[in-house]
């Protein structure tokens, strides 16, 4: 090497004093340019699909909507011993996945059918559990060798409403994380405890987690459906689903064996509900069949639709129910215009279930003014006050009896036999067409002399049971009831409704009603509607319920917020702090109503078991 001379660094020094830089020479005070940020880690998602062209559209739309690179996930897919159009569905939807995500495998099985020692497609024999524990293993294989940072594991029928859930679990910096799901009942895919064998163990800190009473990310023995593995972990790579451990000797069942692999492993399985990340079905018994799984679908669609703005897939084709009024001359489905979100969501819901609606704008008490009320000849019932606040009646109930008013008026003018009436605030019950079509068929078969029969309401009279109807199912002799959510109305009905002239001696509509089945607990009230002979009946249990109850988030009323009837100056909010509109009281045992037919259990979220 030539030693540098003095005369050089000299050279070297005067072009510095200068203020010439050579090219070579990096100034201290020059700003260093920042480093790129890092690309998001890379993910596959499993896709495991049996029978599942009910879900697949929905389904695949909330993996499209996930707010992440699709150039960062590769999917894979298996399915395998279908009956219905599973395997063409994914197929399609495949080939467009292959141009925008980074890597698609395809594992399709067109034969057998079914499994040879299965009863029904929901029937879950040895062979089923080891092939699907193959199948999953086959997917944490192939993530493995793709140097995925992450393998995310989605049931086909789970719906995943939040698009930022892959951040969000991922910010949770554990090995094994799952996203709580939500279901119409308190099941969800967690367990807090388990027996020595393995099997689910129900204790006090489940109902907590799932009703958010507790919020966190929560270690857990168990999680299923949906979840999350970071492959990062060193720990990671001891975890299989097949072949199970060998100190395993429980029930061959994939998530159980997974769990065994988790422990033995020393990985924590964590739960989180910080916030809300989908939804799934219910799991249905081993008789049931692909039609029952299809109906469970429709309802954890409509339930997810209540707060999301859900769409299948536009890659996805899936031929459209075909709808109707079930048994009924006209659905009239009551929604102020200005209310756009719950139309959209009451459309979208009774289009997946294959009904079709017919709109009602509906009055809106707001806008109101003291001349349109005189004109009409709206005076209120002398003496009334809300039970529950004292105060008078509001424009927005006034609003809400016009609403309803019109449609008997509709009723009569067209001569309608019978008519649903649905409210655009309503959550149905799993398969409500099927059983309101079969109370409706042992009505016509019973020739039942009806007027009105709620569909769902909030019962009052808690104190006796109510009369079950000989010869109907799932149908009692209503007694004092709030709320016009949805009901039958026959024509007969109507014309009883209307011909006591109500807009002079005006009630809010639900307190009108069992005034006109003389079943009102004020007699001052009664007296002044005759005749009070309107034959009112009630489905038992309801088919439907209000989305939202007074203090829970969304809750909104255009009824009890409003203005007082003859005063535009007088604003009331006085629900948020009475019962009308809360949720159902507790019904004592003595006074559980009694019917024949299917009965499952209410919607209300304490009453229903975790599995």
């Amino acid at each position: 090497m030539r030693a540098v001379g003095a005369a050089e660094l000299w050279t070297v020094l005067a072009a510095l004093v200068a203020g010439v830089v050579p090219d070579l020479v990096t100034l201290v005070q020059e700003q260093v340019k920042p480093e790129s940020p890092l690309l998001p880690p890379k993910v596959l998602i499993a896709i495991l699909a049996r029978n599942a062209a009910h879900s697949l559209p929905h389904y695949l739309g909330c993996i499209e909507r996930l707010e992440y690179p699709k150039e960062r996930i590769a999917i894979w897919a298996a399915t395998d011993h279908n009956v219905d159009n599973t395997t063409a569905m994914l197929r399609e939807w495949l080939k467009r996945a292959q141009r925008v995500y980074h890597y698609v495998e395809w594992r399709p099985m067109e034969e057998p059918s079914s499994y040879t020692d299965e009863w029904g497609p929901k029937h879950w024999p040895p062979s089923r559990f080891n092939h699907v524990m193959k199948l999953r293993q086959a997917a944490l294989k192939a993530a493995r060798e793709r140097w995925a940072d992450y393998i995310l594991f989605v049931d086909s029928d789970n719906l995943l409403t939040n698009p930022r859930v892959l951040n969000l679990l991922m910010a949770e910096n554990v090995t094994l994380v799952a996203p709580m799901m939500e279901s119409r009942s308190l099941y969800s895919n967690y367990w807090c405890g388990v027996t020595p064998q393995g099997y689910y163990k129900r204790t006090p800190d489940y109902q907590p987690i799932r009703e958010w009473k507790r919020l966190g990310c929560f270690p857990v023995p168990m999680v299923h459906s949906t979840f999350l593995l970071d492959l990062r972990r060193e720990s990671s790579q001891q975890l299989a689903f097949y072949p199970p451990h060998p100190d395993y000797s429980w029930a061959f069942d994939d998530i159980m064996v997974f769990a065994f692999s988790a422990r033995q492993a020393g990985v924590q399985m964590y739960v989180c509900n910080k916030e809300h990340y989908g939804f799934l079905p219910v799991p249905l018994k081993a008789q049931q069949n692909v039609q029952d799984e299809t109906e469970s679908f429709i309802h954890t669609i409509s339930e997810a639709l209540i707060e999301h703005d859900i769409e299948p897939s536009p890659y996805v084709y899936a031929p459209p129910l075909l709808p109707d009024n079930m048994a009924f001359d006209e659905i009239f489905l009551i929604n102020l215009k200005r209310r756009l979100d719950r139309r959209t969501r009451m459309l979208k819901t009774m289009a997946s279930m294959g009904l079709r609606a017919s709109l009602i704008d509906a009055v809106d008490g707001k806008a109101l003014n003291t001349s349109q009320l005189q004109a009409l000849g709206i005076e209120m019932l002398p003496d009334y006050k809300d039970p529950y606040s004292g105060r008078v009646l509001t424009r927005g109930e006034i609003g809400c009896f016009l609403s309803h008013h019109s449609i008997w008026k509709l009723v009569v003018e067209r001569g309608l036999q019978k008519v649903l009436v649905l409210e655009d605030d309503v959550r149905f019950e799993p398969r409500f067409k099927r059983r309101l079509q079969a109370i409706m068929e042992d009505i016509d078969r019973t020739q039942l002399d009806w007027d009105l029969i709620y569909v769902g309401r909030k019962r009052m009279q808690i104190q006796q049971p109510e009369q079950s109807v000989e010869g109907v199912n799932n149908l009692v002799e209503a007694d004092y009831s709030y709320w016009t959510l949805a009901y039958a109305l026959s024509l007969k009905g109507a014309q009883k409704l209307l011909a006591v002239q109500p807009f002079t001696k005006m009630l809010p509509v639900d307190e009108f009603l069992p005034i006109m089945f003389n079943k009102h607990p004020n007699v001052q009230y009664m007296s002044h509607f005759e005749p009070r002979d309107l034959k009112a009946f009630s489905v038992e249990p309801l088919l439907l319920y209000p989305t939202h109850y007074t203090g829970e988030p969304g809750y909104i009323s255009d009824t009890e917020t409003s203005t007082i009837w003859d005063d535009e100056a007088v604003a009331t909010d006085w629900d948020r702090q009475h019962a009308k509109t809360a949720q159902q009281g507790r019904i004592r045992s003595v006074a559980q109503n009694s019917v024949t037919g299917d009965s499952p259990p209410p919607a209300a979220r304490a009453s229903r078991d975790e599995l």
